[in-house]
């Protein structure tokens, strides 16, 4: 698949690796940028020379973690943003809707700019199952779908650039409000005695039924305590993200609660056999 060109993925963690094997797999001409390369992906070349990287690099997708991490790739050390032959930047972070729309004035005026922000946790990632919330021109969207067909599998086209963005802090938001709320009713049910598989299925079938409590044996942090480093740490970051766009006058006390209460989680022990 040339038709693209060469598709450079920065950002190979824990969302971008799964993702740069998806694309590699579907056959695209695709590769690697991340600043600890080493051991990223067995059999596809990842590298943390951004000179070599940017080489004939024509689509970029930014799957870092957060705006200094792409300040520093887009127009620090990496300076991607000047790639001779690069004509589309594709966000996949979750990032301030604010910082994402900003980069319009920021950016080269010949490099198309979409934000395509992705949900699923890694486990979506790896099986190529991921759902893209979409903001850009319809002609490059359309121009880029087979780039999302390989790693994704719901498409929403939210409006121009920077919709996307909204559309996932927003969804972010509900995400991070399951997470703290389903935790404290799983260590309140410890207390009460109650099994937590048993009570999980119920949820599953009931009112109570989300996102986290429907995923816990998949999703990689469900039991994870905070840490600055860790994914619970990135799902602050995102209601950080969602309340740097909050509309003017905003009632941002519930958005701080549910940030406080994630920041407060303790790691949470497997169900006992």
């Amino acid at each position: 698949m040339t038709v693209l060109g060469r598709i450079g993925v920065a950002g190979c963690g824990r969302m971008g690796g799964p993702m740069l094997a998806a694309l590699v797999a579907a056959g695209f001409e695709a590769d690697g940028y991340d600043i600890a390369p080493d051991g990223v992906l067995d059999d596809v070349p990842v590298t943390d020379d951004p000179t070599a990287f940017s080489k004939g690099l024509q689509v970029l997708v930014s799957v870092v973690r957060d705006a200094d991490q792409t300040d520093d790739v887009l127009f620090g050390r990496g300076a991607l943003a000047h790639a001779g032959d690069l004509r589309t930047l594709v966000i996949s972070s979750t990032l301030s809707p604010r910082y994402v729309r900003g980069l319009k004035d920021r950016m080269p005026g010949h490099v198309r700019l979409v934000d395509a922000p992705m949900s699923g946790a890694r486990i979506a990632a790896q099986e190529r199952r991921l759902s893209f919330m979409l903001g850009g021109d319809d002609k490059e969207l359309d121009r880029l779908q087979p780039i999302f067909d390989a790693m994704g599998r719901h498409f929403h086209r939210m409006g121009p650039f920077g919709s996307g963005a909204q559309s996932k802090v927003l969804n972010n938001l509900l995400a991070a409000s399951h997470t703290a709320m389903t935790r404290l009713v799983l260590d309140w049910a410890d207390e009460a005695g109650l099994d937590e598989r048993r009570l999980l299925k119920l949820i599953e079938t009931s009112s109570g039924q989300n996102w986290l409590a429907s995923g816990i044996d998949d999703i990689e942090f469900a039991r994870d305590g905070w840490s600055e480093e860790n994914s619970i740490g990135i799902l602050v970051k995102d209601v950080a993200a969602a309340l740097d766009a909050a509309p003017d006058g905003a009632d941002t006390r519930l958005p701080e609660t549910v940030k406080a209460t994630i920041r407060a989680l303790k790691k949470r022990p497997p169900p006992k056999a």
